[in-house]
């Protein structure tokens, strides 16, 4: 398992495919979204992820770190609401820990993951329970990490149980009160609504699957 590569083309080819679901499920996140808050989610990623394609081309010759650092620098500057510090702090995090690199083993991906997740529950102030994407995320990092190292899982194998575990994770909004953002102030009448956030980081595992080799 340790010869598991993950080149730079793998990390394009995912923010490629987040670029389009952030427009394919624009409306979907829209409809979340105003259930339980102001709506914007879905048009705040649309609009994030249309600044980071206009630039992608360009930093194709980077370093994988360098790539999501400028996709995290985008969506910092272009979106409002949650979204931004979220998704953005994600990006800017997610590939510190390979500074210079154009591979990543998997222990190195895994540990990406941890550095965005744990920048995501600090700037959100969110812990899992919360009903948000903290929900989908710590669950299935926490998932993924346990199945490659302790049960002897391949990489796809370990990433496949992350996306289920997340997708779970999300299902889990739906029934809670939420703790944290503006759907916090309808109380009990948040029940039964889904977090978009947890949506929309669930896609995003998908995704990252979708690609491994």
């Amino acid at each position: 398992m340790s010869d598991y590569i993950l080149n730079k083309d793998y990390f394009i080819a995912v923010i490629e495919d987040l670029i389009e679901m952030a427009e394919e499920k624009k409306e979907y996140f829209i409809q979340l979204d105003s259930a339980i808050g102001d709506g914007d989610h879905g048009m705040n990623l649309s609009i994030g992820f249309r600044e980071v394609s206009k630039n992608l081309e360009e930093w194709k010759s980077e370093d994988i770190n360098t790539i999501f650092k400028n996709a995290g620098t985008a969506l910092l500057d272009k979106v409002g609401g949650a979204a931004g510090p979220l998704y953005g702090g994600f990006f800017m995090k997610f590939g510190l820990p390979v500074k210079g690199k154009d591979e990543v083993t998997f222990d190195e991906f895994i540990e990406m993951m941890e550095s965005g997740v744990a920048i995501i529950e600090k700037r959100g102030k969110a812990v899992v329970g919360d009903a948000t994407m903290v929900d989908t995320l710590r669950p299935a990092v926490d998932a993924m990490k346990k199945a490659y190292h302790d049960d002897g899982c391949s990489p796809k194998e370990a990433m496949k149980i992350a996306m289920e575990v997340g997708a779970q994770g999300s299902d889990s909004t739906v029934p809670l009160v939420a703790k944290k953002g503006r759907a916090m102030r309808l109380g009990e009448r948040a029940i039964g609504h889904r977090d978009p956030g947890s949506a929309s980081s669930a896609a995003m595992l998908e995704i990252f699957y979708k690609h491994m080799p």
